[in-house]
């Protein structure tokens, strides 16, 4: 049945439905960033302390951790449709929900992000799972890093919003564009059919075969009505992730360190950038709009890369850049060439890495996770990178000091240590990656059960490459 949709390929209706699933990154990722323009707007009139704005920062790190391993042992047991709608629905209402948040109140407004934060983490754990469950194999390699372009462009319309629209509607009306993906779930409901993959591992061949009828735009008829394979039944467990424990700590740590550097520039960036050139919020927001620019730059060559030369050296050379660009930003964070400062040069440089990377390591995570388990395997990555959402904020926190009010002089002398650290983060990413399994060309498998023969470069994984 799957080897018929490989053979036959997509129809209209998958291309809808990958547009759609695109459309989302975007939009989802705006409400996710708008929070670092917005918390740099909000600091002087509230008085926020670094205590204070971390905890705003960091809250959607903080509920993206749990978004992610509870939407995801959902997707796992009860769909990957219904419950990426469901996450979609959350991240928005959280969203929007902050121009409502009385002046001040930084714990309600923290707390809104944690709702964001954990539906931004199911949507994580369940859109490229559905990409990559929906589209034929001989295509994978060479289209699924695209999509991940568009968190790019949410960073984009995130910094282009508050540069122009701040000092217009305020940072009340610039928040209420958070509601903006409601608008998706009438087309994920509509055109999207459910992962034929997630239902041939629920045992519903039924359904599977009429789901790639739809995406092959074939007759239910010419489908073959045998499986492929059979599978254990999917469960909830989390668990059983750790039956590879290599997978698990490979997933964990490329994750952790990928995200702790680009989530750590990213959301304090704006107000960093702010202070070190002793300039407004609206103003750093146009240094931040040529910044995601060549985070754009980044996802389009990692989105190319690995068809080229593999996922793994894909891996290795994202990890190296990150390590050398946020050093120089680090080093030279004071020095400027012809009235451009080179901290804004090495950020803008570093994003191709730490913002491009991501086109290579989310679809490797459905890649190296089977399909019983791929939902739970991606939630567990974006717990992970969850995780690194906070530790990213509030390591330039505390290495200042928590309890200080939010002033140029305590920020400059922050960026020196903690842009080394997530410098550091880097190199452990290039580390890990060479004990990586590559998946170029390699066909997906629904239970671990299933996996191939192993690349000689996968001894993380002893015989076999993970769930491949």
């Amino acid at each position: 049945m799957l080897k018929f949709y490989d053979e036959v390929g997509p129809s209209s209706r998958y291309w809808a439905s990958f547009a759609t699933l695109c459309a989302g990154w975007s939009l989802d990722f705006f409400d996710f960033y708008i929070v670092g323009f917005l918390v740099a707007s909000l600091g002087p009139g509230w008085h926020l302390t670094y205590l204070e704005s971390s905890i705003m920062l960091l809250s959607g790190g903080l509920g993206s951790i749990f978004g992610s391993l509870l939407f995801g042992a959902l997707g796992d047991k009860i769909g990957r449709k219904p419950v990426l709608i469901a996450a979609t629905i959350t991240c928005a209402l959280g969203a929007g929900a902050l121009a409502f948040v009385p002046d001040g109140s930084w714990p309600i407004f923290s707390v809104l992000r944690v709702v964001v934060g954990a539906g931004l983490g199911g949507i994580g754990a369940l859109q490229l799972v559905m990409i990559v469950e929906i589209t034929p194999t001989p295509m994978r390699l060479k289209l699924l890093g695209w999509p991940i372009m568009l968190p790019s462009v949410g960073t984009l319309l995130a910094a282009l919003t508050s540069a122009s629209l701040m000092h217009v509607l305020g940072w009340r009306g610039v928040a209420a564009f958070g509601l903006l993906p409601l608008l998706l779930c009438v087309p994920f409901a509509l055109l999207m059919p459910e992962s034929p993959r997630w239902l041939l591992a629920r045992g519903r061949t039924d359904a599977a075969r009429r789901s790639i009828a739809i995406l092959a735009g074939r007759d239910l008829s010419d489908v073959p009505a045998d499986v492929d394979v059979s599978v254990r039944q999917p469960s909830a467990s989390l668990a059983e992730l750790y039956v590879r424990p290599g997978r698990f700590w490979f997933t964990f740590l490329i994750w952790l360190t990928i995200s702790t550097a680009g989530y750590g520039v990213y959301l304090w960036g704006p107000t960093i950038t702010s202070m070190l050139l002793k300039i407004d919020v609206a103003a750093a927001a146009k240094y931040f709009v040529w910044i995601s620019l060549a985070g754009l730059l980044g996802r389009a060559m990692f989105s190319y890369l690995p068809a080229r030369i593999g996922r793994v050296w894909s891996g290795r050379i994202l990890g190296f850049g990150i390590a050398v660009f946020l050093s120089c930003a680090a080093l030279f964070h004071d020095v400027f060439v012809q009235g451009v400062p080179v901290f804004v040069l090495a950020l803008a440089a570093g994003a191709i890495f730490y913002d491009g990377g991501f086109c290579t390591l989310s679809p490797y995570m459905a890649e190296i996770f089977p399909t019983r388990l791929a939902a739970r395997g991606s939630g567990f990555a974006q717990g992970a990178n969850g995780l690194g959402k906070i530790l990213g904020p509030l390591c330039l926190a505390l290495i200042a000091g928590s309890n200080n009010l939010v002033s140029a002089k305590a920020t400059e002398a922050a960026i020196l240590p903690a842009f080394l650290l997530l410098a550091g983060c880097g190199l452990v990413l290039c580390v890990c990656f060479f004990f990586a399994p590559e998946t170029k060309d390699v066909v997906l498998s629904l239970d671990d059960d299933n996996a191939v023969p192993a690349a000689p470069n996968s001894s993380l994984y002893g015989s076999k490459v993970a769930a491949l």
